[in-house]
């Protein structure tokens, strides 16, 4: 209990350290520690796939894209960018985020406890998956069934997403090239 709760702290200080951040750098490197620190999480919850994912995709390509796309901006905040995010109010900010946390809440209410064993999921689509994914992938692990050949058109998404992100990236990297 004692370590989810320092992982959770040092979240919170990454997160707010790579807001607060003037230089740029700076602030990509907290949100490649914030990624790892979510990786280890993940682990800490079994899930070993979503943590593999995390890290690649988290602290591997979003970092190697965010500095890509800053090698070709300049590093620190201008002083003139300052005075221009004056005109956003922090009171407004701070409304923003407490209504969408109220409603990112509210929205849990009707979810099943964690780990209940009557939640939908373990009563109906987990005991197909056991029963019925190797006959069906011919493979022996079910949860590598599942992630392979059931979900598989969600990690096509998820490829394709990721994919596009990386192609808009070089494409605006080579324009901006382009021009100077």
């Amino acid at each position: 209990m004692i370590i989810d709760l320092i992982i959770l702290t040092m979240l919170v200080v990454c997160a707010i350290g790579a807001v607060r951040m003037k230089d740029l750098l700076s602030s990509i490197i907290l949100l490649t520690v914030y990624s790892l620190l979510m990786a280890v999480i993940w682990v800490r919850l079994n899930a070993v796939d979503v943590a593999f994912t995390e890290a690649a995709v988290g602290a591997g390509i979003t970092t190697v894209l965010l500095i890509a796309a800053l090698s070709r901006t300049r590093r620190g905040e201008p002083m003139s960018a300052a005075k221009s995010s004056d005109r956003f109010s922090p009171t407004l900010s701070l409304v923003v985020v407490l209504v969408t946390g109220a409603v990112l809440m509210w929205g849990t209410i009707d979810m099943p406890h964690f780990g209940d064993p009557n939640a939908p999921a373990n009563l109906h689509v987990a005991p197909y998956y056991i029963e019925n994914s190797y006959k069906e992938t011919a493979v022996h692990n079910f949860v590598t069934a599942v992630l392979a050949a059931y979900r598989g058109y969600d990690t096509l998404g998820e490829v394709t997403v990721i994919f596009t992100a990386g192609m808009g990236v070089i494409l605006l990297l080579r324009r901006a090239n382009r021009r100077s």
